[in-house]
């Protein structure tokens, strides 16, 4: 197999971004379907391999999958491109998507095809529950962690970081004393040994400069700092709230890096901090947020943009030049840590085949994930069955029934994700028009 231009490369990458919709399931199948099996770009232990470490890092694995096989095709550049135009178009149709919101959410039949969204939208994050759940709870610890996790945040209110960090340490004494307790299924499928000769990046492949090089480490962090810094700088000299964006900045770093087990993982936490402590948005806005992520290409984790666009949207008066200033903003402080991580994981990923301490002290973290997305179900589900307070009057039985409806439909009978979302905004407009 002959290594592919980097021309064919882009055309493919540019297409993904436009069609990765249904989460990182799909996204990461559609890139299995044609890099693996239809061109042959890279072989599937290879794929698999360079899926397992993303999957373990902070951010949208989907999207830092590609980064990294753009890494390997065409290095630093094709890691680049493969890794922006997976975020770009979603971006920019979240930006619309955003205006139009804020400019004509208060009509009546937008609002009321909102109220068709958010219930599905909770069935949604109810099946994203499920399969977490199934993929991260391998044990009777690991279901201990995620229910010590839920409570740490349900009842004591505790950060998400913390927990984090948190279930990173427990994972590490317990693997050191207690290494009975990662007694999981360990079953794990030996690897096919198909003919990889056809393929043009495969196990015997070996990569270029995998090395590790302490010069080029600290040149990469040095980059990653100069980035992160230079917009900084341009708002402290060309905006008149310095402090607004220095906000908002940290706040999107600090979500990036904790970002563990994918979006859903993470949402408790910025709802936390951006509805109840900065007061960017309302739950409700939130739960819309979430409706418009759910709809659009690119990773979930694309919600946070959105709230990127209502704090400046809100903090600057209802402006929408600042909205626009806010997502992009977002959108940039949300991704950097990500292409950090590959370009400077990658070299040193390619020369570990396996590191099971690792995989285990990670897969514990991803148990406790499933108590934090298990909060933010109950968490957005009161918001839209007991919309003003916790009391059988305040029940909103439609919103409930939808709910039921919706998770039917989504697991039960497979519905496409984006054609129940439509459905579920006709339903909405429905309910509005009959006076529901």
């Amino acid at each position: 197999m002959e290594k592919p231009t980097f021309r064919e490369a882009l055309k493919f990458w540019t297409k993904l971004g436009f069609i990765s919709f249904g989460g990182p399931a799909g996204q990461i199948a559609i890139m299995h379907e044609y890099m693996v099996t239809k061109k042959k770009w890279i072989s599937d232990s290879k794929f698999l391999h360079a899926l397992n470490y993303c999957m373990v890092l902070p951010g949208p694995e989907a999207q830092q999958l590609a980064t990294y096989i753009g890494w390997m095709l065409h290095g630093s550049w094709g890691g680049l491109a493969a890794g922006v135009l997976f975020v770009l178009p979603s971006m920019l149709i979240l930006l619309g998507l955003s205006a139009v919101y804020v400019t004509f959410g208060n009509l009546p039949w937008i609002y009321a095809l909102f109220n068709g969204l958010k219930p599905a939208v909770i069935a949604i994050v109810i099946l994203a529950l499920i399969k977490i759940s199934k993929k991260s709870l391998l044990s009777p610890f690991h279901y201990f962690v995620a229910g010590a996790a839920f409570v740490c945040i349900f009842f004591y209110n505790i950060a998400f970081p913390l927990i984090i960090v948190g279930a990173i340490v427990i994972a590490a004494l317990t693997r050191q004393f207690f290494p009975s307790f990662f007694a999981k299924s360990s079953n794990q499928k030996a690897e096919n040994e198909t003919d990889e000769k056809d393929f043009y990046i495969n196990k015997n492949t070996v990569m270029p400069n995998i090395e590790f090089k302490p010069l080029r480490f600290w040149k990469q962090i040095g980059i990653g700092v100069f980035l992160w810094i230079v917009p900084l700088v341009a708002f402290y000299f060309l905006t008149d709230d310095f402090a607004f964006w220095k906000k908002l900045s940290i706040f999107f770093t600090q979500a990036a890096l904790v970002t563990f087990g994918g979006a859903y993982a993470v949402l408790p936490y910025v709802a936390q901090v951006s509805v109840a402590k900065f007061h960017w948005l309302t739950n409700a806005q939130m739960l819309d947020g979430l409706a418009l992520g759910e709809t659009t290409p690119g990773p979930l984790i694309m919600v946070l943009v959105f709230v990127g666009f209502m704090a400046g949207h809100n903090h600057f008066g209802h402006s929408l030049p600042m909205g626009a200033l806010g997502l992009v903003t977002t959108t940039f402080y949300t991704f950097l840590p990500c292409f950090l991580f590959i370009f400077m994981g990658a070299p040193i990923i390619e020369r570990t085949q396996e590191n099971k301490n690792v995989k285990e002290i990670l897969a514990l973290v991803t148990a406790a994930v499933v108590g934090v997305v298990l909060n933010l179900t109950i968490y957005l589900g009161k918001a839209v069955i007991f919309p003003t307070s916790i009391t059988f009057d305040s029940l909103n039985y439609i919103s409930l029934g939808w709910i039921v409806i919706s998770f039917i439909a989504l697991y039960r009978f497979k519905v496409n994700m984006i054609t129940w979302i439509g459905v579920s905004a006709v339903f909405g407009l429905v309910c509005y028009l009959v006076g529901i």
